[in-house]
């Protein structure tokens, strides 16, 4: 297949996604009547992602649409791109511009990065309060890339030539709009008599918790005395083991980003932390490996309003809560109950667009290190419209927290009994999903294309509860150890 024409000639197929340079910026009308493409599009592009590939990404979508309809995240954020075309946009609706109204219907995003990336693009979107949100496709440009792949669209890093990116774009015309639901994070605590309860990232504040901060002192949910944090996800947020290896993960890959060169030796980092953060077994020695149990009292909310305790195995270490059914690189760790939980305990499919999160927990590293079984997953602990986590006085100097893939640690006053972190539903984002879609819609019954298999007879959950020795595995793969990493190797 040849190549595309350069923007100067585009062929038939490049003019379905070309947008006029007057819409993207406060340019003069073209003198003739310009095409009006049926899929204009706007890309976004993470350059630092995937290595060279994010550079060799950009340049290819460049070559082949209009270079103003493409952009480098490193170089401009999208909230200040975004803000500017639809500013634009409305004003050359009042002057009466016919393709401007068409263009706004229209229009979708593609953002190529990774999950937390994605997700500050997403929060972008939905801050600016649009009356028609565009619908957003995401290119799995980073390392776990649970996004793309609950919407289809894979979870390897892409090829970067011209076929595949006509390819891609076929795809994205072609797609089909579905809802996705959002959560809102409240953070509170009082303000400590000495140091500082910000958030700690690894070196550098991560995408997805650009959001994560203080309130100012005009919001209504400051309280005098207290510290009080607002952040949101899309995928999940994630407390305790978990974290608490990823952060170590992100740090050190940080500072030597020279031993991280390749999947297969990030993972056997991976899992060299692993063992050295104390995550094969329960430790009682140092308070952040505490299960979770010992650090908060957990409170979830079935029905608007009303907040009842959620017992916590003492075996649990780690709390997952899901919005979308991949984790860790595309993992489902809830899975599908089969009609006998959903009889007893009133468990379902885990929709993303139902206002409800499913919560799940993981007793070490080795619950959490194989989901062979399509029939596998972690512990099923509720699906919930909110969870509220309070933390035990003095139980820990600091905890770990995750959000979207991105972790960081998190200082907690020794002598506040009222530390509290709160998960409610907040709204909706558009999506664009391919027919490999594996996300449920409850609004839908045609999503997803590719079903799931409902689970065996056996009940992980019973198996923790009564303590039996024979436990299935859950799901995560961040805690794959890969067959080609001697395990007895590792120290």
């Amino acid at each position: 297949m040849s190549g595309l024409a350069s923007s100067s000639a585009p062929d038939e197929l490049s003019k379905e996604f070309l947008i006029p340079s007057y819409i993207i910026a406060p340019n003069p009308p073209p003198g003739g009547v310009p095409d009006v493409p049926k899929c204009p599009v706007l890309v976004f592009i993470n350059s630092k992602s995937g290595g060279q590939l994010g550079g060799e990404l950009f340049a290819t979508y460049r070559s082949v649409l209009h270079s103003h309809q493409v952009f480098d995240l490193s170089e401009e954020g999208p909230d200040k791109v975004l803000s500017r075309i639809y500013a634009n946009l409305e004003r050359l609706k009042r002057d009466g511009d016919g393709l401007s109204p068409q263009i706004e219907q229209n229009i979708r995003i593609i953002v190529a990065g990774g999950d937390g990336t994605a997700g500050w693009l997403l929060g972008v979107v939905s801050d600016l309060k649009l009356s028609k949100p565009p619908p957003i496709a995401t290119v799995p440009l980073g390392t776990g890339n649970n996004l793309p792949f609950a919407f289809g669209w894979g979870k390897k890093n892409p090829r970067t030539d011209r076929q595949a990116v006509e390819s891609f774009l076929r795809k994205v015309m072609s797609a089909k709009e579905m809802k996705m639901d959002s959560w809102h994070i409240l953070m509170r605590m009082k303000a400590p008599q000495k140091g500082s309860c910000d958030p700690i990232a690894p070196l550098e504040l991560p995408h997805s918790l650009h959001a994560f901060q203080r309130v100012s002192s005009s919001d209504s949910m400051n309280l005098e005395g207290y510290h009080t944090f607002r952040g949101g996800f899309w995928n999940y947020f994630s407390l305790g083991m978990d974290a608490q290896i990823s952060y170590a993960f992100h740090t050190e890959r940080k500072l030597h980003p020279e031993k991280f060169k390749n999947q297969l030796v990030n993972q056997s980092n991976y899992a060299k932390l692993i063992c050295t953060q104390g995550a094969l077994a329960p430790s009682f020695f140092q308070p952040s490996q505490r299960n979770i149990a010992q650090l908060a009292k957990v409170k979830i909310m079935k029905t608007h309003g009303r907040w009842e305790d959620l017992h916590i195995h003492p075996s649990i270490r780690s709390i997952v809560c899901l919005n979308l059914p991949s984790f860790s690189g595309g993992l489902n760790p809830w899975g599908t109950p089969n009609e006998r939980k959903k009889r007893d305990r009133g468990l379902t499919p885990p929709f993303v667009d139902d206002h409800f999160i499913e919560v799940v927990g993981f007793r070490d590293a080795w619950h959490g290190l194989v989901l062979l079984s399509k029939k596998g997953h972690g512990t099923r602990l509720a699906q919930a419209q909110g969870i509220r986590f309070e933390f035990h006085k003095g139980a820990a100097e600091h905890t770990f927290m995750r959000m979207d893939g991105e972790p960081w640690k998190q200082p907690l006053p020794v002598d506040d009994d009222t530390v509290v972190v709160e998960i409610s539903h907040l709204g909706q984002v558009n999506m664009l999903a391919t027919d490999e879609c594996c996300s449920k819609s409850k609004t839908d019954p045609t999503t997803p294309r590719r079903r799931g298999h409902e689970d065996g007879e056996s009940d992980e959950e019973d198996s923790v509860r009564g303590g039996d020795a024979q436990r299935k595995f859950g799901a995560a793969d961040t805690f794959r150890i890969p067959d080609e990493i001697d395990i007895s190797s590792l120290s």
